[in-house]
């Protein structure tokens, strides 16, 4: 009671305290919050493009419509990525189309409708089926009157197809101002066709080891500096991780085990409403197996009868060996502990067949192309059926050429069926006759050419199946091993891998994640890892541990990058050759100064080579691989002429053009400038959208949403 006493007379103290505690905690959000300082532009919007905002909620909106439209198949930032590309694209381009004054009308949008996928729509055709413009603007607006949720659907894609036509009429415009002259093409003829023999020398890089080659950390960091284009770098983190896979122990497959074999056979239990013993009919004794697979069994009593192909390929064997009332198990299967039963079996109760069908006007399912009568179509499948029979005829080149059936382009094939899948009087045909049968008999169809490819017996199978999963006592276990881990480890972080190890965990390294990144090797979908990864209070050597499909992952950030040009030690890898191959070059080329061709050989015990029929096109010399920069060097020589030392791809060359054999002259170089006029127009859209985007200013800030 005193302590009570205390408490109400300092409870104005108490609120005061409580106050201030909220104020601070809400004043350091604000202070703390990646909001500060940018005028709350992070919080509205997802992005800036050239300066235009692209607000969250409308962004969000797409992708979620989007999301609708693409159905379950795609994941969440797999659409989110695809509504990101497009924003980006209309953004752009939208600025292209302002600045041009590009815009589009609706009997454009008529015109762009017949030359796209969209004229394919039946119900944008005539009975035709063609493309109709008055269909289309009838069905457009029916839907405004008739059915909203469809016009609504209308316009979101008809805002779409006025931005392709804008695309198309913008880069329309780039393609009038691409060509290629006489001359152009002339030489794009010359250097695919004018051909080059050479002798060369070639003093392979290789020749001189790598390890005698000393590249400093500076060195590689001025050649970076130099080359800063091509060593541009992303935020990314690197992480490792221990999976704790949540899989049943050897004792829960046991146990398992023993549960199935225990339903096999009959159990007594006691009934305390009749205070008796009631005996329980197990799967061996079970009058009704549908009802006993219902209760018992993760899987129904299939009644389909299956040929040996469909039974699980390691018991198929054993199973198709039952005899009626026989069991097999329990095996294991799929992940699952069966046991299966033989219900039933029909000698030849799947038959394969390949048919010709000749049709007739009036029959079902005729087409419209067909015009022969039913006795026309009669003498049509008798002389087929003669034709059939002769021994040198294959029958499937026969169906495809003849027959009316959609078989037709697989050869009449129509594969397994059991009995009473085709029409009574095929039906009859096929069961009632032996294998290599050839026959004819009539249908509603029209005349059908039989041809009985095969038979197989089937049998019905009924199955007892556990899946094998992990106990509670696995599951608390593994959540304790994972805690457990994730403690020592976060104690000393920098022994992560030693304390793995002990365990005989396996530590799993992920590199260079990027900040949208979803999938992570050997984890799958992993979203949240990635955001805590990349969150501006995780830092290097922070561990944590995460629910994962199946599992826990404990994980840990060992590395981090920002944005710009990439570390000396991060771009040694691809520097590091190059550097190599220049020192080398630089050797190689000061030790055979001023040699001839044969004395370079000789002091660098390689052989002179030959080389017949280079082009410029294809600039590949036998036994040395890709050489452009030689065969471009003799492209330029003179017959006889013998080059300087030359710095190629795999080593040091020097060549002598021994014969030049020039193209022959053409009347006329249109055909190769049309060509290359082509291969431009087709690079435009790409190429031009690409510039644009290299040059735009983009804040990008997905990360901080998704």
């Amino acid at each position: 009671m005193a302590v009570l006493e205390n408490i109400r007379k300092r409870t104005t103290v108490l609120i005061l305290i409580i106050g201030l505690a909220l104020f601070a905690f809400v004043i350091s959000g604000v202070f703390t919050s990646s909001n500060f300082g940018a005028g709350g532009k992070v919080g509205t919007t997802v992005a800036e493009i050239n300066g235009h905002e692209i607000s969250i909620d409308e962004f969000r909106q797409k992708v979620e419509t989007a999301s609708r439209r693409v159905g379950p198949t795609v994941s969440s930032m797999q659409v989110m990525n695809q509504v990101w590309e497009n924003e980006v694209r209309n953004t752009i381009l939208g600025e292209q189309f302002e600045d041009l004054g590009i815009g589009i009308e609706q009997d454009q949008i008529v015109d762009f409708l017949r030359t796209t996928g969209y004229a394919q729509s039946p119900e944008f055709q005539n009975e035709n089926g063609v493309f109709d413009a008055n269909k289309f603007r009838q069905t457009v607006l029916d839907w405004k009157t008739n059915n909203p949720l469809q016009y609504e659907a209308w316009l979101e894609t008809e805002k779409e197809i006025i931005e392709l036509a804008k695309e198309q009429t913008y880069f329309n415009l780039v393609k009038a101002g691409v060509g290629a002259t006489l001359k152009e093409g002339e030489l794009d003829y010359k250097l695919a066709n004018e051909k080059m023999d050479i002798k060369y020398v070639r003093v392979p890089y290789s020749s001189i080891p790598d390890s005698t080659i000393t590249v400093t950390k500076s060195e590689i960091a001025d050649y970076i500096s130099k080359h800063k284009e091509d060593y541009k770098q992303e935020p990314a983190r690197d992480i490792r991780f221990v999976y704790f896979d949540e899989k049943p122990s050897e004792a829960d497959e046991l146990a398992i085990k023993k549960a199935i074999t225990d339903l096999l056979d009959d159990t007594v239990e006691y009934n305390a409403q009749t205070d008796r013993n009631d005996t329980i009919l197990g799967f061996r004794n079970t009058k009704d197996v549908a009802a006993f697979l219902d209760r018992n069994s993760d899987v129904k009593f299939d009644t389909i009868y299956k040929a040996k192909k469909n039974l699980p390929s390691s018991v198929a064997d054993s199973l198709m060996n039952l005899k009626v009332g026989e069991f097999y198990g329990p095996y294991k299967d799929a992940g699952s502990y069966k046991i299966s039963k033989m219900m039933g079996r029909k000698a030849n109760g799947s038959v394969k067949a390949s048919h010709i069908l000749i049709s007739y006007e009036g029959a079902t399912r005729a087409s419209a192309d067909v015009k022969r009568t039913k006795e026309e179509a009669r003498e049509e499948a008798n002389r087929l059926l003669r034709e059939a029979k002769k021994s040198d005829v294959v029958f499937a080149e026969l169906a495809r050429d003849n027959s009316d059936g959609p078989s037709a382009p697989n050869g009449g094939d129509l594969g397994y069926f059991q009995e009473g899948t085709m029409v009574p009087k095929f039906n009859d045909f096929a069961f009632g006759n032996p294998v290599g049968t050839i026959g004819m008999v009539e249908t509603d169809f029209g005349f059908h050419v039989i041809k009985i490819d095969d038979k197989e017996d089937i049998v019905q199978i009924a199955t007892l199946s556990r899946e094998i999963i992990a106990s509670e006592e696995t599951t608390n276990k593994l959540f304790t091993d994972a805690t457990k881990f994730e403690m020592e480890t976060m104690e000393n972080e920098s022994a992560f891998s030693e304390i793995a190890e002990k365990s005989d965990y396996l530590v799993r390294p992920v590199n260079k994640i990027k900040a949208l990144d979803e999938n992570l090797p050997g984890l799958g979908a992993q979203r949240s890892i990635v955001q805590w990864a990349f969150n501006e209070d995780t830092e290097v050597g922070d561990i944590k541990r995460f629910n994962v499909n199946n599992g826990y992952a404990v994980v840990q950030v060992t590395g981090s990058y920002e944005e710009g040009l990439m570390s000396p030690e991060d771009a040694s890898a691809t520097v590091l050759p190059i550097i190599r191959k220049e020192r080398k070059a630089a050797q190689i080329m000061a030790a055979n100064k001023g040699k001839a061709m044969d004395a370079i050989a000789s002091s660098n015990n390689v052989s002179v080579s030959t080389a017949s029929a280079l082009t410029v096109k294809s600039p590949t010399i036998p036994g040395a691989g890709s050489e452009p920069v030689v065969v471009g060097t003799a492209c330029g020589m003179k017959e006889g002429e013998t080059s300087d030392l030359i710095e190629g791809n795999t080593g040091v060359f020097m060549i002598q053009l021994t014969k030049r054999t020039e193209a022959p002259k053409l009347q006329n170089y249109s055909t190769y400038a049309n060509t290359l006029k082509n291969n431009a127009a087709n690079r435009v859209n790409i190429e031009v959208y690409n510039a644009l985007k290299e040059s735009s200013e983009i804040e990008d800030k997905r990360a901080v949403f998704y």
